[in-house]
């Protein structure tokens, strides 16, 4: 059993266990909310009871990190969220600091750490395009020392180190980046260039009720409000609830499939990832919006069209092929991004590359 005591503005979380000699010995964990105490307290109590109970004992920054994304990480974080800061960890922290001694680890050690991580050559996913010169970024340099600051928090409450060393790093300047937005024209005009109805059909969805890539190829036709009443009185509408997005099987391991709706099995067996549905990760996500009548219609006559080709059932997501492969956003294809450029749409011209998940996914 674990208990809470409060010391001045802090909640310590107090509890007995045996160390591996056998001797019995406190622990304190101390947390700055109560709210947090109380979550510890029932994690502690839960995991004694089903004696999957560890005492965070790490040594070194790579043991440290381990306990962080298993105890931490994995109550808090989502799906992409775990796969971000996994790969972050996996490829820029392990590789070059993991191995030192927390004792070791000084404010001074941490802002060398920064200041060589800008030198740095990135580390390239298998199927991104090579680029020998492109270093870590400052925003990459900013995001890595979020999940260390965590970290080295976590390991002050569970009394592994004294004080935090990145608690006054010094960091980058992370500039701004202006996000670009098409204009009514950009959008006039890739609906002319467009000969793919369903294309057109997502074009239309994406712009007139605003929704994310995800939102969008998650659509399921029991979320849909398109029948002849719903259009003739303007309430046609479209009910956003989940999510499409790719995952790592580790992270769906990890973290108990939390949040998942659906995991779609690929046609041929993949390795290391899956296509799923999901729930949104803010409640303020989730909401009703409202179609214009032209859309509303031609979702209508989508719909006719899915159910004549093909068997599916009318609950499946509403954006698939007939072989319920379900589309995903990629880089290439159905219109290909040059297609749109040379016809002077903006080359940042993403949604033209919604098409068919391949076969391996």
């Amino acid at each position: 059993m674990a208990s809470i005591i409060k010391r001045k503005s802090k909640y310590s979380v107090v509890y007995r266990y045996f160390d591996e000699n056998g001797i019995e010995r406190q622990k304190w964990e101390t947390f700055a909310t109560n709210a947090e105490a109380k979550k510890r307290k029932t994690e502690i109590e839960y995991q004694q009871d089903t004696g999957t109970f560890a005492i965070p004992s790490a040594k070194t920054l790579r043991e440290l990190l381990d306990d962080y994304v298993s105890i931490y990480g994995v109550n808090t974080w989502a799906l992409s969220t775990y796969d971000a800061k996994r790969g972050l960890i996996d490829n820029y922290i392990n590789p070059i600091i993991g191995d030192l001694k927390l004792e070791a680890i000084t404010p001074r050690t941490m802002d060398k750490y920064y200041q060589n991580l800008q030198t740095m050559k990135c580390v390239q996913r298998p199927y991104q395009t090579r680029r020998n010169s492109m270093t870590v970024s400052a925003r990459n340099v900013k995001e890595i020392h979020k999940i260390l600051r965590c970290a080295f928090n976590q390991a002050v409450k569970w009394e592994l180190m004294v004080r935090n060393p990145v608690a006054h790093a010094a960091l980058p300047k992370v500039e701004p980046t202006k996000r670009d937005i098409w204009t009514a024209e950009d959008i006039f005009k890739a609906l002319s260039l467009c000969e793919d109805d369903l294309l057109a059909l997502a074009i239309n969805l994406a712009f007139t009720c605003s929704l994310r890539m995800g939102e969008m190829l998650a659509l399921t036709w029991d979320c849909v409000s398109i029948s002849e009443q719903d259009i003739a009185n303007g309430h046609a509408a479209v009910y956003v609830d989940k999510e499409l997005q790719r995952a790592s099987k580790e992270a769906l391991q990890k973290l108990d499939n939390k949040d998942v709706i659906k995991v779609f099995p690929g046609i041929l067996a993949s390795k290391h990832t899956s296509l799923l549905l999901k729930t949104p990760k803010t409640k303020t996500s989730v909401r009703t919006v409202y179609l214009p009548k032209t859309v509303a219609e031609m979702l209508v006559k989508h719909k006719q069209e899915q159910e004549l080709a093909t068997s599916i059932p009318t609950t499946i997501l509403s954006l698939l092929l007939p072989q319920d492969a379900p589309l995903r956003g990629r880089s290439s294809t159905v219109l290909s991004v040059p297609s749109y450029t040379t016809q002077g749409c903006p080359e940042w011209c993403s949604i033209a590359c919604v098409t068919p998940a391949s076969p391996t996914s």
